[in-house]
């Protein structure tokens, strides 16, 4: 019988919620996203994805309700995103460093540079000025080009795994 405690696991099987890291000697029984240090690292990627975008967004201005800089961004940031899990994942468990990294590039940077809520926002305002049309096609072209984007990053991270990384 094991003791709550016990912070190892059998071969195979998962903790019930995979943000739980079940080998971490100071464990507590919190997720992964309500414990401070992981915060800190998510809120320190975040303002550097946000200071990273808002420089991008700034120096391409909307040009006809369209921000052509956020649309370029959020694909970019699809990609990376990509290519970042593919090779962490095949680097091994989402534990310690990787998971740190994952968080603090993944969650923070790519998530602060990133923003759905702009592309939400731009196409309210093409339906709002009677440019439905230019509204929809812009919201299925970035969502579109955003999971290609991600596709591509998987598969171009895939073609560069380094020796020694699981497949």
């Amino acid at each position: 019988m094991t003791s709550r405690t016990d912070t190892q696991l059998p071969d195979g099987q998962l903790p019930p919620d995979p943000d739980i890291d079940a080998n971490d000697p100071e464990r507590i029984d919190r997720p992964v996203h309500l414990r401070w240090r992981y915060l800190g690292v998510v809120a320190l990627g975040g303002a550097i994805g946000t200071a990273a975008r808002d420089g991008l967004s700034t120096a391409f201005p909307a040009q006809q309700e369209v921000s052509w800089a956020i649309f370029w961004i959020n694909i970019a940031g699809a990609l990376l995103l990509g290519v970042l899990l593919e090779h962490l994942a095949h680097r091994g468990r989402d534990e310690g460093r990787r998971r740190t990294l994952r968080l603090l590039l993944g969650t923070g940077v790519l998530g602060g540079f990133t923003t759905y809520s702009t592309l939400a926002t731009s196409t309210a305002v093409l339906f709002l000025a009677g440019r439905g049309l230019a509204g929809t096609g812009y919201a299925l072209l970035t969502v579109l080009a955003g999971a290609i984007a991600t596709g591509s990053g998987l598969a171009i991270a895939g073609l560069v795994r380094p020796n020694g990384a699981t497949s």
